[in-house]
């Protein structure tokens, strides 16, 4: 009996763990000198993505256009269903699609209206996270920037 609740529960730590087993969790730092943004634009200098539950969190850190901190979270599943998002002024919402091992496609919206479309890509060896997005900036313009981070 001992021997077969054992098996069991590694078993299911062992399945829990492949639900979970995506490149794209854990740290991940802002490299500036790869990424592309518009002038005075946002920065997301750290994103930190962690197994919550049955869900994900990402947690974003970063400076706003004038330089001051910025904070927002995310918590769901990598589903394609808009989760609340917070701490964000451009969305109140935020949905991921995973569409390969390696790939998530990501929608912001506010009040039901998309306000930034993106794919997140991690390399093939995990040390290198390519943010892609298009967005509406406040005043209504079409922005893209491309984010490059490297995993701490």
């Amino acid at each position: 009996m001992k021997t077969r609740t054992i098996a069991l529960t590694i078993a299911i730590c062992f399945a829990v763990t492949l639900c979970f087993a995506s490149p794209q969790m854990g740290t991940w730092k802002l490299n500036e000198g790869k990424s592309k943004f518009p002038p005075k634009s946002s920065k997301n200098t750290t994103v930190v993505y962690e197994t919550v539950g049955d869900n994900v969190k990402v947690t974003v850190d970063g400076v706003d256009s004038d330089g001051k901190p910025v904070h927002n979270e995310w918590t769901g599943k990598f589903d394609g269903k808009d989760y609340p998002l917070t701490g964000d002024p451009s969305a109140d919402t935020r949905a991921y699609k995973k569409v390969a091992d390696n790939k998530l496609e990501l929608t912001n919206k506010k009040g039901g209206k998309v306000t930034a479309r993106g794919t997140i890509v991690v390399s093939a060896d995990g040390k290198t996270r390519t943010v892609t997005v298009s967005a509406t900036d406040a005043a209504g313009k079409k922005v893209q920037y491309t984010a490059v981070y490297d995993k701490e």
